[in-house]
């Protein structure tokens, strides 16, 4: 594709460079993974739950899920502590400790039975158990995305209040659209910042009337990535940073299952990246989609999920969505250009991150690989890795 650098990523057991690799120290780490849902099975299993009544088809308990990931992988020990969910996911970050931590926040956190109505699937989690979030030290969390609202306005109020006083940042949400659209800052260590603006749209599922106003609590919402959607993003980072920052395009956006990106996601991102966007924080799907190198420039077209309680559901199984990513790019932080991305393979078991197994490190690099060769991107095992 016009435009594209080649770049090689590497799939790794702990997301450490080895020396010699990348190993300037005059450089920005940022963590970046998709969707964490410790609503509904996991916050049953946390230690202070809240309602699991649930208003689905099939399933009226929340309980249920848990009931299905153990039908799978055996029992789980109730209450689990706060750590459980993240499993081998922490220790790898703190090997690592990145300089910035953004994850999207697919959970409204909230005591509110306000179902939405129109939704087939509503995700919340205890105030009470905000531990489960705390623990992982996100910096940023991105919740303009299609459960955030799944308990109405007072539930996004209630979920914005509960992570302030949680020592929580959050972007793409808030009071108002000048709240919602209004990035996230991070302090870096060589100076400057970095930006997180987290939007979504209408293809993840967000309902338009979801979107925040003058007069109205919401999302950062973009109908469909467009040109002129592009340009009004451009326009807000370009009015809010400053030399010396780095700033991040957190966006849900797609459907749940499939590899290919359309062609108005992919212009979108490239003109992001045109409007001095330096990273696409791309995440809805269930499953990892492309990653791309745009003008040394990091896209991540899906990340997939990382928390959730979906291990006992079928269907879908081609695409292992029980395999989860840990990305961690390096940047040069005064351009913000790409010069290392190293990724991490987890497994959810018993709604626990551990570590892949090769064999599973194995098949995931080669599909990451394959998708990702036709936007100059190759996916490679760590040397020592087998």
């Amino acid at each position: 594709m016009a435009g594209c650098s080649r770049f090689t990523a590497f799939m790794t057991s702990d997301g450490r460079a080895r020396p010699g690799e990348c190993d300037d120290e005059d450089r920005v780490t940022l963590f970046l993974c998709g969707d964490v849902m410790l609503g509904r099975g996991v916050d049953q299993i946390l230690p202070r739950p809240g309602d699991s009544a649930l208003r689905e088809m099939w399933v009226r308990d929340a309980r249920a899920y848990v009931e299905l990931a153990e039908a799978v992988n055996g029992p789980i020990s109730r209450p689990v502590g706060f750590s459980w969910p993240w499993g081998d996911a922490l220790r790898v970050l703190d090997a690592v400790a990145p300089d910035v931590r953004v994850l999207n926040l697919e959970t409204s956190v909230t005591r509110s039975d306000e179902f939405a109505p129109g939704k087939a699937v509503h995700y919340r989690m205890s105030p009470d158990n905000l531990g489960g979030l705390t623990v992982a030290r996100p910096d940023v969390c991105a919740l303009a995305n299609n459960h955030v609202l799944d308990f109405g306005r007072r539930g996004l109020r209630e979920s914005l209040d509960a992570l302030t006083e949680a020592g929580l940042t959050a972007a793409g949400a808030g009071r108002d659209a000048r709240q919602a659209w209004r990035p996230a800052a991070v302090p870096l260590p060589g100076g400057g910042r970095a930006l997180i603006f987290s939007f979504g749209t209408a293809s993840s599922g967000i309902p338009p009337g979801w979107a925040a106003a003058d007069d109205q609590a919401g999302l950062a919402f973009v109908l469909k990535p467009s040109d002129a959607a592009a340009a009004d993003v451009v326009d807000r980072v370009s009015r809010a940073k400053r030399p010396g920052d780095i700033v991040v395009a957190s966006i849900h956006w797609g459907t749940n299952w499939g590899y290919s990106v359309p062609a108005g996601q992919i212009r979108f991102a490239h003109a992001l990246v045109d409007g001095a966007v330096d990273v696409v924080h791309g995440h809805s799907s269930h499953h990892p989609r492309p990653i791309e190198v745009y003008r040394d420039k990091l896209i991540l077209y899906g990340c997939g999920d990382f928390i959730d309680d979906y291990e006992g559901i079928a269907g879908y199984e081609e695409y292992r969505d029980d395999l989860r990513l840990m990305y961690f790019a390096s940047l040069q932080p005064r351009s913000g250009n790409l010069t290392d991305l190293r990724i991490v393979p987890m497994q959810a078991r018993q709604m626990r991150l551990r570590h892949a197994v090769p064999a599973d490190r194995a098949w995931l690099r080669g599909v990451v690989d394959r998708v990702s060769r036709s936007f100059g991107t190759r996916i490679a095992l760590e040397r020592d890795e087998t």
